[in-house]
């Protein structure tokens, strides 16, 4: 729609500067050359043709510029009202291209910042959806243990204790699900920043190996490491441990008692490459797909207590730190998690 305000204005101003250079003409003419002769005459018809003439043009101009500017101001409003896409940009030259341009690049943006914060609330809903839905069992047994302990309905002390026991399984099992969720809903909307420099790998690999080695110890198997001295990675050291400890822990949880796991890196010119691999039972090919998945468990009877987060959150961990993820298994042969960094 075309707003007349501009116009009017500019036509006004110029209509009173036109006033005022013939006032200025007309005392020139009387006080100067002592009044109108043929010759002033024929400059004050040159004069008024050089105001209108240059009046027409300048006011096109300034039309075609203001009409250019309104021309986005209604894009700008059908977008906003009516959502969808905006028409295809229009080559333009000079400042009305810039602005088309910059109209573009911000309808770019807010719709990104949009499709962004849709997201963000579609995961915080299934987030909060999925951690209810988990503690629905731990919770339900935990009130069935705490009525048959309050109500003196088993007497014997050792099923009390395997009662208590089991109670203090679910309490885990709650603390580490609520714990993993939170550091995955964090990594997932941006909250936490990697904090990446160039550490030497071996060391890393270490701490993690001794953050699981009382639980393969229990199981009586054995773990082996080949990794150079010389291999350095710009990574965030604290998360990439914690990644591989749910490696191994998932190594050893879904590996028979006795069997091998190893932990290998290599590195050439192109990419860092570090192998968690097992002797375990394997994953069906048609399961890798979703072992990522949150809460999802291949095998359901192994480690009951095991909430099924903890590759999902070592893939947003890797993924997160620029790195990539992905396994090979063959049923009830072995599996390899491959960490890649470029």
């Amino acid at each position: 729609m075309q707003n007349g305000f501009e116009r009017r204005r500019y036509r006004r101003n110029y209509i009173l500067a036109s006033i005022l250079f013939l006032i200025f003409f007309i005392g020139w003419v009387w006080y100067i050359r002592g009044g109108f002769t043929q010759e002033t005459c024929v400059l004050f018809i040159c004069f008024l043709l050089f105001i209108f003439v240059g009046y027409r043009i300048s006011y096109r101009t300034l039309d075609t510029v203001y009409s250019e500017i309104e021309n986005v101001s209604e894009i700008m409003t059908a977008v906003m009202e009516k959502g969808g896409e905006p028409p295809s940009e229009e080559y333009k030259e000079g400042v009305i291209g810039v602005l088309y341009t910059n109209f573009y690049k911000m309808v770019g943006a807010l719709k990104e910042s949009k499709n962004r914060e849709m997201n963000e609330k579609i995961f915080l809903r299934d987030v909060i959806s999925d951690i209810s839905h988990q503690l629905k069992t731990p919770l339900a047994s935990l009130t069935v243990f705490m009525d048959l302990l309050l109500e003196d309905k088993v007497e014997d002390k050792d099923k009390q204790k395997e009662i208590l026991s089991e109670a203090g399984n679910q309490l885990n099992r709650m603390e580490w699900m609520v714990l993993s969720m939170l550091k995955l809903a964090r990594i997932e909307a941006g909250a936490i920043r990697f904090e990446k420099t160039e550490t030497a790998l071996q060391p890393l690999v270490m701490q993690a190996v001794d953050g699981v080695r009382f639980l393969l110890k229990e199981r009586e198997q054995k773990i082996f490491v080949e990794c150079a001295d010389d291999i350095s990675l710009l990574c965030d050291g604290d998360w990439l441990i914690e990644a591989i400890i749910n490696l191994l822990k998932n190594a050893s949880d879904y590996s028979q008692e006795g069997k091998n796991i190893r932990v290998e890196a290599e590195q050439t010119k192109v990419y860092t490459r570090i192998y968690i691999k097992d002797e375990g039972m394997g994953i069906p090919e048609k399961e890798i797909p979703n072992i990522f998945k949150r809460f999802y468990r291949v095998h359901q009877e192994v480690n009951p207590n095991s909430v099924g987060i903890g590759l999902s959150l070592t893939k947003s961990i890797i993924e997160g730190m620029g790195g990539t993820i992905h396994v090979k298994s063959e049923e009830g042969k072995y599996t390899w998690f491959v960490l890649t960094f470029m």
